[in-house]
């Protein structure tokens, strides 16, 4: 059974106990003849077993395993009759919730960010249309300046939203891969071109060291998605007068590698595991004013799963970030 499975004798002590339960509560040794607090140290489960003795019907609850990493259960309790109806014992029946509740706080998260970022724009657009409604619309100037600045947030609104629905479709599988033998260095140098404008800007040097032949098997179209995320992050968190790299070369595993490195700031300790989640930010104030969703890297990562490779950033404070990714070699 997936379940695991605790039966109890008429005094409350354990006579079996199942492989399940075994691994559920990483038990090692003999636990039968013992009672639940000394084997589960456990004070919710000898009450629900003592509340059973009174009620006689199905009792159950929901607990939080202590330990460093978390792990919940629902405990379904019955007790077991003799032929004359006393209780003969007891069995207690637990399943794994760790990965219902997990699933439970992501979706919480989630609405709660979507509603937030979703909230900001709204919030301005309302304001300023408010603000032209009230007699600012006569005056040409600040007219002009209200309007781009509507248009400003209503971008970003359909940037978040497409991202959105990018993110759904690759998570529920509806995006198909059309895979094939690509030539990554002529497919990054389309992305460099794409935004030579922006790097430009800050006068950033694009430096695509991807060696020319190196290809892979992969989605055209969505590798320069990932490639176009990561080499705009570069441009837009790298330094003035700066350089931007792109490289690959043959991993050992049949994997081709990709990085993308740039010479900026850094990404803290506590931040680079976290920077491939959904709306998560290094830098909340100056994501939000250069038009970041936060949902950029998270993209990355599903895709490059799509295709069976992984993604991981190597930072160091003050030093700059690289980002790689693999993919499998092309044929």
């Amino acid at each position: 059974m997936v379940e695991g499975v605790l039966v109890l004798d008429g005094a409350d002590r354990i006579q079996l106990v199942n492989q399940s339960l075994q691994r559920l509560f990483s038990l090692t040794g003999d636990v039968r003849g013992q009672t639940i607090i000394e084997a589960f140290r456990l004070p919710e489960l000898a009450a629900l077993v003592r509340h059973l003795h009174k009620e006689r019907t199905l009792e159950s609850c929901t607990l939080e395993l202590p330990g460093m990493e978390e792990r919940w259960v629902e405990v379904n309790a019955a007790a077991v009759p003799d032929r004359e109806g006393a209780q003969h014992g007891a069995i207690l029946v637990f399943h794994d919730l760790t990965r219902i509740k997990q699933l439970e706080r992501t979706r919480q998260e989630f609405v709660a960010n979507v509603s937030h970022e979703l909230r900001t724009p709204l919030s301005l657009i309302k304001g300023f249309v408010e603000t032209l409604l009230e007699g600012a619309k006569n005056d040409p100037e600040k007219a002009t300046r209200f309007l781009q600045t509507i248009e400003k947030h209503a971008d970003r609104l359909t940037f978040l939203i497409e991202d959105l629905l990018t993110i759904s479709r690759l998570e529920s599988g509806q995006i198909v891969m059309n895979l094939h033998a690509v030539d990554l260095h002529e497919e990054t140098q389309r992305v460099l071109e794409d935004l030579r404008s922006r790097a430009d800007e800050k006068s950033i040097r694009l430096d695509n060291s991807v060696p020319a032949g190196l290809t892979a098997q992969a989605d055209a179209d969505r590798l320069q998605q990932v490639l176009f995320n990561l080499v705009e992050n570069a441009i837009k968190y790298g330094c003035n007068e700066g350089c931007m790299t792109v490289g690959g070369k043959e991993a050992a595993d049949g994997k081709i590698e990709l990085w993308v490195r740039d010479d900026g700031p850094g990404i803290p300790a506590e931040s680079r595991e976290r920077v491939f989640e959904r709306f998560y930010r290094v830098d909340r104030a100056r994501s939000r004013e250069t038009g970041g969703t936060g949902l950029g890297l998270s993209i990355v990562k599903h895709i490059v799963q799509a295709h069976g490779g992984e993604v991981w950033v190597k930072s160091d404070v003050g030093t700059g970030t690289t980002f790689h990714f693999t993919l499998p070699r092309g044929e």
